[in-house]
């Protein structure tokens, strides 16, 4: 018997992107609101020994120390040396970028809130549970699509009887593929379950992938619900040819599932939160500061250089230390660059809503994420991770700064997109104004929008007439 053994080679191209650790440091950083990142600056500081934080930014000799003395060093020792000199450069360039940044914001002291009138809000979860949705790689209609589900579900995290998510897809231009790939995502979005239909769909979309390939724990889930609930388990057990211990034990597994996912969404904590920018009005134009009080400031610490003498020869000292060199120099970049974008997306926010800031309308336009990162040639997914938990100090007040991006909730007269907020305004003007005796409807409110010159449909109306927590005609009819 002959047996042959036979190796072949081939060549396969495969292109991959993937993000770098450090690609990964940057974009969290960027994400950070701005007691976050104090709270990261510093457990960097306490994790890395060549740094030291001071109260006071104070120029001193550390370039001259570090020439002294160097000539015994060996090459990688002295490449590490020059490497700190490097890193000595970045935080004076850093620290003089922070007193210039505290200057500029000294002299609106005046003019802003005090520390005491900053901002105890409600930490809104469902609205935290959107801002996940919102990171999901989706189309903007998609997304809205996603977030009308949401809005459209009851207290208990379910969506109504007889709603049919494929027909509110096609409002979105929805094929009904992307309709179940964007409620799968959702029912999958911790807490998982909300926007189900039933309460089988709720169980089934908590349960982790292994035990989706459980035939008898999904079947006793989407079949047999009533009969475990009303302890029929000899029906369960001899439906599944298993022991009535058996049908315990997924019992047990099944209680702890939430039905009532949505209750999790609705219970909020107050908590402090500091504005990340602060936007004033100098003559005709804006300025805006950022608001980086709270960056500690961070120095080369004094040690190093015994540090350095002492490791001169142990190649993994040198290598640890170069590694701390690397790590602190990529931060400060990362922190300069959360900085510098952050500025640059409100300066194009304030461009793009030039009626809200200029005319002082407190009407927002239709604004998305692609819109702004088009105008700063970035990634959409960049400006979600700006905006998303920082808030402005504008003259009209605190804001969160994903509130300046608005959804289009129907058309004017020369088909320009009309925002979600000009037409809840419009909405509790008409029905403060009304005749309570004979109140308005939801289709007498679209009618005289239309007469105003804007286009939006009944069950937007309804929608955003709830959202006001404002009852329909028959409740408020006096």
């Amino acid at each position: 018997m002959n047996q042959r053994i036979s190796q072949t080679i081939s060549l396969r191209q495969r292109q991959e992107q993937s993000l770098k650790p450090q690609m990964i440091q940057s974009l969290k950083m960027l994400a950070l609101p701005m007691l976050d990142l104090e709270i990261a600056l510093k457990n960097e500081i306490i994790q890395n020994p060549l740094l030291e934080m001071t109260e006071e930014y104070e120029e001193n000799n550390r370039d001259e120390e570090m020439a002294n003395d160097n000539k015994e060093l060996d090459n990688e020792t002295q490449e590490t040396l020059d490497e700190v000199k490097e890193l000595s450069e970045i935080l004076d360039e850093w620290n003089e970028y922070h007193e210039d940044h505290e200057y500029s914001s000294k002299s609106y002291e005046d003019d802003s809130p005090s520390y005491e009138n900053y901002i105890r809000v409600e930490e809104n979860l469902c609205r935290l549970f959107t801002d996940l949705i919102d990171d999901y790689p989706l189309t903007d209609l998609e997304k809205d699509f996603a977030f009308e589900l949401v809005e459209n579900t009851n207290e208990y995290g379910f969506l109504p009887d007889g709603y049919d998510i494929y027909e509110v897809g096609k409002e979105y231009e929805l094929v009904q593929d992307d309709v179940d790939k964007v409620h799968r995502m959702i029912l999958r979005t911790k807490p998982r379950g909300v926007t189900a239909r039933s309460i089988e769909e709720c169980l089934i979309a908590q349960l982790e992938e292994y035990e989706l390939k459980d035939t008898i724990l999904v079947g006793i889930i989407e079949e047999d619900f009533n009969d475990l609930i009303y302890r029929r388990f000899s029906i369960i057990a001899s439906k599944y040819g298993i022991t009535e211990d058996d049908v315990l034990d997924y019992r047990d597994r099944i209680a702890q599932l939430d039905p009532k996912p949505g209750m999790r969404l609705n219970t909020s904590k107050a908590s402090y939160i500091v504005p990340d920018v602060i936007v004033r009005k100098i003559g005709e134009e804006y300025e805006v500061i950022i608001n980086d009080f709270y960056v500690p400031r961070i120095t080369l610490s004094r040690n190093y250089r015994s540090m350095l003498h002492q490791s001169a020869g142990n190649k993994e000292a040198v290598r640890y230390i170069r590694s701390k060199v690397n790590s602190a120099k990529f931060l400060i970049k990362s922190i300069f660059m959360r900085s510098r974008t952050l500025e640059r997306v409100m300066r194009s926010i304030i461009n793009y809503q030039k009626d809200f800031f200029y005319n002082n309308t407190g009407i927002l336009e239709p604004l998305t994420y692609s819109v702004i990162a088009s105008d700063l040639n970035v990634n959409e997914s960049t400006i979600s991770r700006v905006v998303k938990l920082k808030y402005a100090d504008t003259p009209f007040g605190i804001m969160c700064m994903k509130d300046f991006f608005c959804s289009a909730a129907g058309k004017d007269k020369n088909y320009d997109a009309v925002s979600k907020q000009n037409v809840q305004l419009q909405i509790e003007e008409l029905i403060e104004k009304e005749d309570k005796r004979t109140p308005l409807s939801d289709q007498d409110i679209v009618n005289i929008l239309k007469e105003r010159g804007i286009s939006v449909s009944r069950r937007v109306i309804a929608k955003y007439r709830d959202e006001l927590q404002i009852p329909n005609s028959r409740i408020r009819r006096e």
